[in-house]
C-alpha cells in the first residue's frame, strides 16, 4: 500500500459484502460515484485525493459461491471529525456494479498510536539486547525502564498461572522460590529458570515439574521458608535445597549472595538426614536453622583425609566389622544412620588397625571405588563381575535406576543410603549397595546387602 508517512493520520478499515461477483474497479467506482455530492464540496473524494488529503483507496476482494467479500482501506490526513464523516458515508453505498452490496466500517485506526507502539516495542527489544551485551554497570538506565523489561520476561506457568522465568518451559533444572518478587530478583541476576509457589500450599504444576526436572528449593531464611520446605518434602521430589541467610529473604539478596547460596545447595536427601526428617516431611524436633547452610555444605563436602584424621577415640566407638556383620543385620533399627556399641578391650583397637586384611577381594575392590568417589558426588553402576556399566552424578541415580537397571548388580555412590534407594534396589534385584553412610532406614530389604565407607575402611 502506497501511503505517504508524513501525511497519513488515520486508517479507515471497512468490510464489503456483495450478492454477486465484483472486482476492485467496481468497488472503487462505487465509492467515488455514490458519495459524489453527498458530503459537499469540502469533502468530495476526488478533490481530497487530488490534494493528497486522502491516499490511494486499497481494495482486497474475493468471491465464493457467487458472493463477494473484501476489505477496504482508506488512508486519511483529515482531522478526526472529517475522517469519521467520510467513514460513515461509506455505509450509505448499497450497490457495487450490478450487485447489491453492503459496506460496514470496522475501525478507524490512529496511525500515530500504532507508530508509537512500534517504537516502544522496538526500544524494549534494543534495551534487552543492550543489557545482555553489557559487561559493566556503567550504563545509566532508569530503574523503572529496567524493571519493565524484567516484568515483561515473567511468564504465567500452568493452570495456577504461577509467576515464572522465561526458561522454565525448556530448562532441565528448575529453582522453586516463594513469591513473584523472588522470581524478579533472580531475573535481575540473570537466572531465568525460577518458578514461585505463591504460598505454603505447593501447586500441582510444581509437583509435576519435580517428577521430570531437577528441582532446587530456594527459600527464605525464616519460619515461612521452613514451612514451605516441609510441605515440598511431603508432596514433591526435591533434589537440592538452598536457603537464604538466617533472617533474610530471597528478594532482598544481592546477585553475589544469590550465587553463593545456590553454590552451597545440598542434596535433598542429605538435608532430610541433617535435620532428622523422614520422607513424609516430619522432623525429629530439630529446627532447620539449627545448622547454618554454609556449615552444612562444608560438612557435606568435607575431604576424606580430614574425616580419617578425626580423633582415635571417635573411631574406636565403632565395633569391629567381623563382630557386627553386614549393615542389613540392623534393618529394624530406626534410631539413626549407624548403630554404635562400646569397645570391649584395647586388643580390639589393635585388630582395627589393619582391617583390610580381613576383607575379601570383592570388599577390597568396593573399598577402593568408594574411596575414589569421595567428595565427587558421583555414582558407579557395576555388573556381576564388578565391571563399570556407567558412571553418573548422584542426583541422577534414582531416576536412572528406575528407567534402566539392566545387568546392574552393585551400586557404589558418594552419598547417603536412603530408604528410597534400597526400595528401588530390591525392586530391580540389585544385590549390593555401597554408600558414604546410612540414612534413616525403616525397612531393610533382605535381598540387598548394604555397606558404608566405614564398614570397608
Amino acid at each position: 500500500m502506497n501511503i505517504d508517512p508524513s501525511t497519513t493520520k488515520y486508517m479507515i478499515k471497512a468490510r464489503l459484502q456483495a450478492d454477486g461477483i465484483v472486482e476492485k474497479p467496481d468497488v472503487v467506482g462505487a465509492i467515488f460515484g455514490q458519495t459524489e455530492g453527498l458530503l459537499g464540496d469540502e469533502l468530495d473524494l476526488r478533490d481530497l485525493q487530488k490534494s493528497g488529503r486522502i491516499g490511494r483507496i486499497e481494495v482486497e476482494v474475493g468471491s465464493k459461491q457467487g458472493k463477494s467479500e473484501g476489505e477496504i482501506l482508506i488512508p486519511s490526513s483529515l482531522d478526526q471529525v472529517e475522517t469519521v464523516i467520510l467513514a460513515s458515508a461509506l455505509e450509505t453505498i448499497d450497490r457495487v456494479g450490478p450487485c447489491k452490496a453492503q459496506i460496514n466500517t470496522l475501525s478507524i485506526e490512529d496511525v500515530r498510536i500504532s507508530k508509537r507502539q512500534k517504537i516502544i516495542d522496538r526500544a524494549r527489544d534494543l534495551l534487552t539486547e543492550l543489557i545482555k551485551q553489557s559487561k559493566t554497570s556503567g550504563i545509566d538506565l532508569t530503574e523503572s525502564v529496567r524493571q519493565s523489561v524484567q516484568i515483561e520476561e515473567i511468564l504465567n506457568y500452568g493452570k495456577e498461572r504461577l509467576p515464572a522465568g522465561p526458561n522454565v518451559h525448556d530448562s532441565d533444572a528448575i529453582i522453586v522460590v516463594e513469591g513473584r518478587s523472588d522470581v524478579l530478583n533472580l531475573l535481575r541476576s540473570g537466572i531465568k529458570n525460577a518458578i514461585a509457589v505463591e504460598g505454603t500450599n505447593v501447586p500441582k504444576s510444581v509437583v509435576d515439574l519435580s517428577k521430570e526436572r531437577v528441582i532446587t528449593a530456594f527459600v527464605d531464611g525464616d519460619r515461612g521458608g521452613e514451612l514451605i520446605l516441609r510441605e515440598m518434602f511431603q508432596v514433591a521430589e526435591v533434589d537440592f535445597v538452598a536457603r537464604a541467610p538466617r533472617g533474610m529473604e530471597v528478594e532482598e539478596l544481592t546477585q553475589k549472595q544469590i550465587m553463593k547460596c545456590l553454590r552451597n545447595k545440598i542434596p535433598g536427601e542429605q538435608f532430610m538426614e541433617m535435620y532428622g526428617m523422614t520422607p513424609n516431611g516430619r522432623g525429629a524436633g530439630r529446627e532447620f536453622n539449627d545448622v547454618e547452610p554454609e556449615k552444612a555444605e562444608r560438612s557435606h563436602r568435607e575431604p576424606r583425609e580430614r574425616r580419617e584424621s578425626r580423633p582415635r577415640q571417635e573411631r574406636e566407638h565403632r565395633e569391629p566389622r567381623e563382630r557386627r556383620g553386614p549393615v542389613h543385620a540392623y534393618a529394624s533399627n530406626d534410631a539413626g544412620p549407624e548403630p554404635h556399641e562400646k569397645p570391649h578391650d584395647r586388643n580390639e583397637g589393635a585388630e582395627r588397625a589393619a582391617p583390610s586384611k580381613q576383607l575379601s577381594d570383592v570388599q577390597i575392590t568396593l573399598k577402593t571405588m568408594i574411596n575414589d568417589l569421595g567428595s565427587t558426588s558421583k555414582a558407579k553402576l557395576l555388573d556381576a563381575n564388578l565391571g563399570v556399566i556407567r558412571e553418573l552424578p548422584v542426583r541422577e541415580l534414582v531416576n536412572n535406576l528406575k528407567v534402566d537397571a539392566k545387568n546392574v548388580a552393585t551400586v557404589v555412590f558418594d552419598g547417603i543410603i536412603t530408604q528410597r534407594i534400597l526400595d528401588i534396589a530390591a525392586d530391580k534385584k540389585i544385590g549390593t549397595i555401597v554408600g558414604t553412610k546410612m540414612g534413616n532406614i525403616t525397612k531393610q530389604p533382605a535381598s540387598v546387602e548394604v555397606w558404608t565407607r566405614d564398614d570397608l575402611n
